[in-house]
């Protein structure tokens, strides 16, 4: 791949020329910090995944064996699938909920001039705030002894609605992604109020003049050109529900309690690596992260395929 050289337009409004060489000056930068600390450990730890390994110490290559326990060998063979199950659950619940609401947020939020900022603020806030501290934070509010949350439900007469939330399995991985949504809903907020207030008013007001009511005008005007933003959030929803740990470590611990039912694979990762006690962790360890990297890495891909074709439709 070759990089062209750039056009920047003159006073006069023509276009010059920049130097192939100032643009290599610029990237060269970016690119050895993206080589060094991403793509040369990624490059590392797909090749240990090939190999035998005592403790830190590289043996024979081995080709896919590592891959080949990870499926076959127990306790690997049971966890991998409920893992990724919890994650493929993760991400469903968060895109659903925070493209709902957020996109909800963000039109109701495009109607008040004066508030909007602040209320911006406050759903931010949150994600600006370690997702290991949010995690024990929910942790002490949801404790079924001392927590506020049934404390208060308790107080208004709601005592069955008291239970313990992250102490049930069939409610601690909902309750889970309640809390990632509550971190992170500014964030789909920020982004469709600037794709809100970038839209041109004369579509609205031509489909008003025709009729429209509010809800045709959101369903067959602003929805179609809000999909460039609603693929943007879920893709990146899905890279970010693929790899979550800090808040399923704070709120289940590395074996995702109770009883695995906060398990994601990222846990796994960190068990296999530090917890295992195996003295060939080092290799599954790095396949289980090939694993994830391509699953991910491939998940993206499609969705921004699909993405791309739905947009090419709409124009």
């Amino acid at each position: 791949m070759t990089v062209a050289p750039m056009r920047l337009a003159s006073k006069g409004g023509s276009a010059r020329r920049v130097p192939l060489r100032v643009v290599v000056l610029f990237i060269l930068p970016a690119f050895a910090l993206f080589a060094v600390f991403l793509l040369f450990p990624l490059l590392q730890a797909v090749s240990y995944s090939f190999f035998d390994w005592k403790g830190t110490r590289q043996q024979g290559f081995i080709g896919i064996d590592n891959y080949i326990r990870l499926f076959t060998d127990l306790p690997f063979s049971e966890q991998i699938p409920r893992a990724l199950g919890h994650n493929l659950l993760f991400f469903a619940g968060t895109v659903v909920l925070q493209n709902s609401i957020g996109l909800f947020l963000a039109v109701q939020l495009q109607r008040f001039k004066r508030m909007r900022r602040l209320f911006q603020t406050l759903y931010t806030t949150p994600y600006l705030v370690s997702p290991l501290v949010v995690g024990y934070l929910w942790s002490l509010l949801l404790s079924p002894q001392f927590g506020l949350v049934n404390e208060a439900l308790r107080v208004v007469g709601l005592d069955a609605l008291a239970l313990p939330w992250l102490g049930d399995p069939t409610l601690a991985l909902p309750v889970l992604i309640l809390i990632s949504v509550w971190q992170w809903m500014g964030f789909p907020v920020l982004l469709y109020g600037a794709a809100l207030g970038g839209l041109p008013v004369e579509l609205n007001d031509a489909a008003a003049i025709d009729g429209a009511n509010g809800w045709k005008r959101f369903r067959y005007v602003t929805g179609p050109m809000l999909t460039p933003v609603i693929g943007t959030v879920s893709i990146l929803t899905f890279i970010s529900s693929m790899e979550v740990f800090t808040l399923a470590y704070a709120v289940g611990g590395s074996t995702g309690s109770p009883a695995g039912a906060t398990d994601v694979l990222s846990l796994l990762f960190y068990r296999v690596s530090f917890q295992s006690g195996l003295i060939d962790a080092l290799g599954l360890s790095s396949a289980l992260a090939t694993l994830m990297l391509i699953f991910i890495f491939g998940g993206a891909v499609l969705a921004t395929r699909l993405l791309a074709r739905q947009e090419r439709k709409l124009s």
